[in-house]
């Protein structure tokens, strides 16, 4: 045991920048660039946090800071925005590969009848309402709520917050923890179905978990796998082992 936590040790230590990137990223995403510390704490497991996040914060003045409110909420703060980390996983994505790219988000251009189309002609037709996509890192509350481009917004965030996280999901309890930074809605379920080509929606309306359909494999098993997911994999196996298989 002492092994493994000096393993773990290591590997948060050897991680540290690449989670306090996915930090600023979450803060550039979010409305006033501000976040409660207690809900990141609460989100470590999920994006692969340390416990002691909220004493490390004091080691990057030039990223963070917070501010403690009238009701004593320590809130995280962005310091400073960095245009290089204003880049979404899609937008690498379509530098790579462009068609892949254009098929990810599906956004049909509504018609009260039928256009007799060819298959291509009406894919043609849908690009034109699904491009140009929206920024997560642009000001999605000065969108109209319900349009299309919010729209866009919204499904845009989520991607980019699934891309965030270590094993590529998140349950309804993290997207509503940060619902109201990420100006979500209550019907983020029913917008998540409309996009099946890429996420995937486990459980109920009332409890759901999704996933980035792209960062599995067909059996189901992650891709890429962060060095913290392969060592809680480890963990998990040394939990279920029964006395003396470790010999």
């Amino acid at each position: 045991m002492e092994e493994l936590l000096e393993e773990e040790k290591e590997i948060m230590d050897s991680v540290e920048s690449d989670r306090v990137n996915k930090v600023r990223k979450l803060l550039m995403m979010s409305k006033n660039k501000r976040i409660p510390l207690s809900k990141i704490h609460h989100c470590r497991l999920l994006l692969g946090i340390p416990d002691d996040f909220r004493d490390r914060v004091a080691k990057y003045p030039d990223y963070f800071r917070i501010v403690v409110e009238s009701d004593g909420k320590r809130v995280l703060e962005l310091v400073n925005w960095d245009p290089s980390l204003a880049v979404s996983q899609l937008e690498k994505e379509f530098m790579v590969n462009e068609e892949k790219a254009k098929r990810v988000f599906k956004f049909p251009i509504k018609h009260g009848k039928d256009l007799d189309l060819e298959v291509e002609d009406t894919r043609r037709l849908n690009l034109l309402n699904t491009l140009p996509l929206v920024s997560p890192y642009s000001d999605g509350e000065r969108l109209e709520l319900w349009s299309l481009e919010a729209e866009k917004y919204r499904v845009g965030i989520l991607h980019e917050f699934l891309s965030l996280t270590l094993e590529k999901r998140a349950s309804i309890h993290h997207i509503v923890e940060f619902k109201e930074e990420l100006c979500l809605t209550k019907h983020t379920y029913d917008m998540l179905k409309k996009q099946p080509r890429t996420f995937y929606l486990a459980g109920t309306e009332m409890n759901w978990a999704v996933f980035l359909k792209d960062a599995y494999d067909e059996n189901g098993s992650l891709i890429d796998k962060d060095s913290q997911v392969v060592f809680n994999e480890k963990l998990y196996k040394y939990a279920q082992m029964k006395e003396g298989e470790l010999h």
